[in-house]
């Protein structure tokens, strides 16, 4: 699934500091979350025993029983990954159709007013795609050709600036996290529980790392039952996604089929 580079990402203070109406965030009363050191200590001599896509923890399907699809979708940015999909976005809007949306830190510095609108939208929901769009590993795995973090401080790294930049947007800290590529090994995915975030993967790989074309993103997508969570890109306006994404999406409609957010 191809990716996007992963260049480190300039924080622009527009989305750290800005609420969605411009204002400082309210202080957070909740319990203080572990420190990077505190991280390090407990998390790294964990030898890390899974990578992959599935590692123990990652939600890959929606509680059984639930009746609707979960639509995900990444916004990767980075040379040639910045852009943003209106097409997509307006087609889920028109449909009503709720979606998850990963946003990377430097999509979001390359479009913090449309951040900021996104994170207003109640069909949306925004979720950490992380700093600079690695692979979640505590051992410096790679997933297709994109070296991951190599220890647990980098894990560390790869989760939290773009967690706190979030925060500053939506007003409060986002409750999902998918790395770039998706892959993750366990000691990771315990280190997300530790700092309170849920991991994400997916069961349907709707559009290829946005390289399919609009028949292919309509078939895969197509392919997705009640429970599954289907993933996809938003910073691809001039691929196949949007299309497919809608093809798909007015064939469940017309069977009775229901959208959901992540659980």
């Amino acid at each position: 699934m191809p990716v996007p580079d992963d260049g480190a990402p300039d924080l622009s203070s527009a989305v750290l500091h800005s609420g969605p109406d411009g204002d400082e965030p309210a202080p957070s009363t909740a319990a203080p979350l572990p420190s990077r050191a505190q991280i390090v200590e407990t998390f790294g001599k964990h030898p890390a025993q899974y990578w992959g896509l599935e590692a123990p923890g990652v939600i890959t399907r929606l509680p059984p029983g639930a009746p609707g699809i979960a639509l995900t979708f990444d916004f990767c940015g980075g040379p040639g990954g910045s852009g943003y999909d209106q097409a997509l976005l307006d087609a889920l809007r028109q449909r009503h159709i709720p979606a998850t949306l990963f946003l990377n830190s430097r999509w979001m510095a390359a479009n913090p007013a449309t951040t900021r609108q996104l994170a207003a939208d109640p069909l949306f929901e925004v979720a950490n795609h992380g700093t600079s769009h690695k692979p979640l590993s505590t051992t410096g795995n790679t997933a297709y050709g994109i070296s991951g973090t190599r220890n647990v401080a980098e894990v560390y790294d790869e989760i939290m600036p773009n967690d706190e930049a979030l925060a500053g947007v939506i007003g409060k800290r986002p409750r999902y996290f998918r790395p770039g590529t998706a892959y993750m090994d366990d000691v990771a995915t315990d280190i997300l529980g530790a700092l309170g975030v849920k991991p994400v993967g997916f069961s349907i790989n709707g559009d290829g790392g946005a390289t399919f074309p609009a028949a292919v993103v309509a078939k895969e997508v197509g392919k997705a039952r009640a429970g599954d969570v289907v993933i996809c890109h938003g910073n691809h306006p001039n691929g196949g996604t949007a299309e497919g994404v809608k093809q798909a999406v007015d064939k469940f409609l017309a069977a009775g089929m229901s959208f959901a957010h992540l659980p």
